[in-house]
């Protein structure tokens, strides 16, 4: 009987373990088209409400426009060029309030924020910059540029030097959205300034400092905050209730004087910023893919066991009974995956274990004859799914764990069978 189960069975094995794969690389498939309904169901929720949010300025904005001699064909003409020069702040403080609120379409959700902005600090009230020759100057004004202008919930409150100012929309900047205040020409265009902004975003806030010393002060009720961005946190402080994070740098780190005129010619994706993710604690889909991962080494596993059992105690076990215990395994990655979108990863982990579990354990207390071994194959199994569920949360340690595991079923195989004689089980009485 051991004859007919080692020259046969090993290879059939082999081939049934890597069949498997097919069905599990199918769930896998499932898994990423899921993951991308869920970034359709986000990027529908955002065309509805608004994006993630930049916030640059506020900025002083001196235009100015010159004839320049231009070459069209034979003839030479005048056309005028306009410009603009950048003024940014002597000091620039943000005190930020971020209260998130998640919103759903459907079993997808986003986070959705709505944040109250103070910032204060100081413009410089003469400018050392001279017009260049034959320039002729427009109307100044103080320009704060967003990501998406349709967060703007409130008209913004903006005091230069004690005046409250008027607000328009239009950062007149680029093609950047957001809000300016027209100045004067006739009067200092600085002094201290004011502004209480209300701005509704999404998923991520950012700051750019744009100041020659900057600080930001930001606390919110997000309790799984990511920061992001060119500066990390001088402080933070994070809780179950929310979070407080300070952020402070200036000019030598940012260079931000010598380099705001060029990045903002070329676009804002080079501006260093503080910035704040608003991420889910635990991606359910990310989580699936790597469990998935390890369906090999889970399967070979329960076959191994399920193997020694088989060979140890003398029973046989027909393929097909192999197959349906495989095929048991591999519909436990697709249940997880449909209860994880509704439970989340370590609920449906457990239900679908549990569920595994007594099938399996049902199933085989009838080929291995009788309760007691299916009920020890079924301890055995759930281990294996424990051993797994492990491997999967510990990340910085799941290469580690996943050597020593084998390892250690190497070593148990070694010593249960370290007394076979395995010429005798092959049929052979010499060693050729």
């Amino acid at each position: 009987m051991l004859k007919h189960i080692l020259t046969h069975k090993i290879t059939l094995l082999i081939l049934l373990g890597l069949l498997l794969m097919l069905p599990m690389q199918s769930i896998r498939d499932l898994n990423q088209e899921r993951q991308a309904y869920r970034t359709d169901a986000i990027d529908q929720i955002m065309a509805s409400a608004s994006g993630p949010q930049q916030l640059i300025g506020p900025v002083l904005v001196l235009p100015y426009s010159r004839e320049v001699k231009v070459q069209e064909g034979d003839k030479v003409k005048m056309v005028r060029k306009y410009h603009a020069r950048f003024i940014l702040p002597e000091q620039l403080n943000a005190q930020v309030k971020l209260e998130v609120t998640p919103r759903r379409l459907g079993i997808y959700q986003a986070q959705v924020y709505q944040t109250n902005i103070s910032l204060t600090g100081t413009l410089p009230a003469n400018p050392d910059w001279q017009l260049p020759e034959g320039a002729i100057a427009d109307e100044p004004y103080l320009s704060m540029a967003l990501s998406d202008a349709r967060g703007i919930s409130q008209i913004p409150s903006v005091t230069l030097s004690g005046h409250l100012r008027e607000v328009l929309p239009g950062a007149h900047i680029s093609d950047l959205a957001g809000v300016h205040v027209p100045l004067p020409a006739q009067q200092p265009q600085g002094g201290d300034f004011a502004v209480q902004l209300t701005l509704q975003g999404m998923e991520k806030f950012s700051l750019v400092p744009v100041g020659r010393n900057s600080h930001l002060t930001m606390e919110g009720n997000w309790p799984h905050p990511s920061f992001l961005g060119d500066f990390l946190p001088t402080r933070r402080d994070i809780s179950k209730q929310g979070f407080t994070a300070n952020w402070q740098t200036s000019w030598f780190a940012t260079d931000m004087a010598n380099r705001f005129d060029q990045i903002m010619v070329r676009g804002t994706e080079q501006l260093p910023s503080f910035s704040i993710s608003l991420v889910q604690p635990v991606d359910h889909y990310q989580q699936n893919e790597r469990a998935a991962k390890y369906a090999l080494l889970f399967i070979g596993l329960t076959f191994i066991s399920f193997f020694m059992f088989e060979l140890l105690r003398g029973l046989r076990v027909h393929p097909i009974q192999y197959a349906l215990v495989g095929m048991g395994l591999a519909i436990f990655y697709l249940v997880l995956l449909a209860l994880t979108e509704h439970l989340g990863f370590a609920w449906a982990y457990l239900c679908a274990a549990l569920a595994s579990v007594m099938l399996n354990g049902f199933y085989l207390s009838h080929i291995l004859g009788g309760f007691k071994p299916g009920a020890g194959f079924s301890i055995l199994l759930g281990l294996v799914y424990a051993l797994l569920f492990g491997l999967l949360q510990a990340e910085d340690m799941a290469l580690l764990l996943g050597a020593l595991l084998l390892f250690l079923v190497l070593a148990l195989v070694m010593v249960l069978t370290r007394k076979l004689d395995w010429y005798q089980v092959m049929g052979n009485t010499t060693t050729d």
